[in-house]
């Protein structure tokens, strides 16, 4: 892929205003050390990805339901889910976003932010909701 080639999206939201959305729905949702990345242009597979940690398996699945529903409600295109079953390391694709959902143990031994370290870091929690 090419490093200006664009994912294709979902109608009617831009990727940074829904990878904002799914960031706050996590933290609505108590997940812990939510990471926003940039990677566009770094990665072939997404232009934004999300990592949170969830505190066991039943909210590891609780944060993957949220995430469904904002899908839902917004009109937000969702791709795949893989992992919900068992709840250590759940991923969700929202098509030009993935969001990785860990347990704590396996967040540090897979380092999904150490492999995307080229990405830009994106501070979700002061962007002004009123910017979108």
């Amino acid at each position: 892929m090419k490093k200006n080639q664009q994912l294709p999206r979902t109608p009617g939201v831009p990727t940074e205003e829904k990878g904002l959305l799914l960031a706050r729905t996590l933290d609505e949702k108590q997940g812990e050390e939510i990471v926003l990345l940039d990677v566009a242009g770094v990665c072939p597979i997404a232009e934004q990805i999300i990592m949170v940690t969830a505190k066991g398996q039943r909210h590891a699945q609780a944060l993957a339901d949220a995430l469904l529903h904002l899908a839902k409600e917004r009109n937000i295109a969702s791709l795949g889910l893989e992992g919900y079953q068992t709840g250590t390391w759940v991923l969700l694709d929202f098509n030009d976003i993935i969001v990785h959902i860990f347990q704590e143990e396996l967040r540090g031994f897979y380092n999904i932010e150490g492999l995307w370290s080229e990405g830009r870091r994106v501070n979700w929690s002061t962007v002004s909701q009123d910017a979108e």
